[in-house]
């Protein structure tokens, strides 16, 4: 397979630079890091965020952009400055990779093709999942937003103001909830009632000193929350938030189906947790090792396999853990789920740079399935 000289977001590392390298639109509402209040919050916290990355967000977050550009080369001692030479056009998006999808059994039969349903200018689609119609919701940062995209294409609005809002999770009770970026992250549930959910750490810190970028979550069945910001978190129904695991550097998670089990990236392998009845976590392990790196979003099927996204390709592990397959696709993949009436479409999302304007372009595919997505939870 052929590798994409544009790397998706999944390969990012979050810095200083690489922020700074994202060209942010007029208008567009800035993930915490880029928020021009960002170091005064900093300033307030008991403990300061770990030095990580060389700045702000640190290894293992993701910032929503691509890997920052290379120092210049400087000049040899006395020599005269090059003059700098014309710029090559560039196509953008660039060309995708070739890939041939195999059958895996009971998944997906062998030929298939990702065919592109919608795209959109900015950080605009992430932390996608189905509505109880099969229609696709998609969560937008720059737009401070969430859209639904119907089986026609067409694309409604159906929440806004959303603080930059990065990923949705709907429990099995139908509560709807969100992680929000902007200054003063946070989980915020969105039905049935509007409300933060959780924006503190214990010790009464905001969630910001934590750094990084608040990447994903998965909601259980009472009224609480798992994310994932560089670690692994709990936050109860009632916002008390807890810290699981050691040694993560996470991005996506998800409960199984019966929610025994809480599965989390952990960049080149997925770790998986015990899920006490009363919401705890116990016995991490290292459920599977990725054929990749970059390990980013999680969704589960009917019959408890795991589907990973990690660099140009879907993963998909047995509930024993025994990688089945891959799925590749022409680009890289940053979070998938199943959609569609009868949950046998998976989507997943594609994330590019463009190298002109430093703009962020996603994009959203779609590819047919065997498998059946979960039908009593969303995702």
């Amino acid at each position: 397979m052929k590798r994409d000289v544009f790397l998706s977001l999944t390969f990012v590392l979050a810095s200083a630079a690489a922020f700074a390298q994202i060209a942010l639109p007029p208008g567009a509402s800035p993930q915490a890091a880029q928020d021009p209040g960002y170091q005064s919050l900093i300033a307030t916290c008991k403990t300061p965020p770990p030095a990580r990355g060389g700045g702000p967000g640190g290894a293992g977050a993701r910032p929503g952009g691509a890997p920052p550009a290379g120092p210049a080369a400087a000049p040899a001692a006395g020599a005269a400055p090059a003059a700098a030479p014309a710029a090559a056009p560039v196509a953008f998006p660039p060309p995708p990779a070739d890939y041939t999808v195999t059958e895996i059994p009971g998944v997906i039969a062998a030929g298939q093709k990702w065919t592109r349903a919608w795209d959109v200018s900015g950080n605009n689609a992430d932390g996608i999942l189905a509505d109880k119609d099969g229609n696709l919701l998609i969560a937008q940062n720059h737009n401070s937003a969430v859209v639904k995209l119907d089986g026609s294409g067409k694309v409604s609005p159906v929440y806004s103001d959303t603080h930059t809002g990065g990923a949705l999770a709907v429990s099995k009770k139908g509560e709807t909830f969100m992680v929000q970026r902007g200054l003063r992250q946070n989980v915020t549930q969105l039905t049935p009632k509007r409300r933060i959910l959780a924006d503190k750490l214990p010790n009464g810190d905001p969630l910001d000193c934590l750094g990084g970028v608040i990447n994903d979550l998965t909601a259980d069945s009472k009224g609480g929350v798992y994310f994932t910001m560089g670690g692994l978190f709990h936050a109860a129904a009632n916002g008390t938030v807890t810290r699981y695991g050691e040694n993560l550097s996470t991005n996506g998670v998800v409960l199984s189906p019966d929610e025994k089990t809480l599965y989390t990236t952990n960049q080149r392998s997925v770790a998986a947790f015990d899920v006490q009845p009363d919401g705890s976590l116990t016995n991490q392990r290292t459920f599977v090792e990725l054929p990749a790196g970059g390990g980013d979003g999680l969704t589960v099927d009917a019959q408890n396999r795991l589907y990973v996204t990690a660099g140009p390709a879907l993963h998909v592990v047995s509930p024993e853990g025994k990688l089945l397959g891959s799925i590749p696709a022409p680009y890289g993949l940053i979070t998938a789920a199943f959609a569609g009436r009868d949950k046998k479409t998976m989507y997943a999302v594609v994330s590019l740079i463009n190298p002109t304007t430093r703009v962020q372009h996603a994009y959203v595919y779609s590819i047919p399935m065997i498998a059946q997505g979960y039908k009593d939870r969303a995702k």
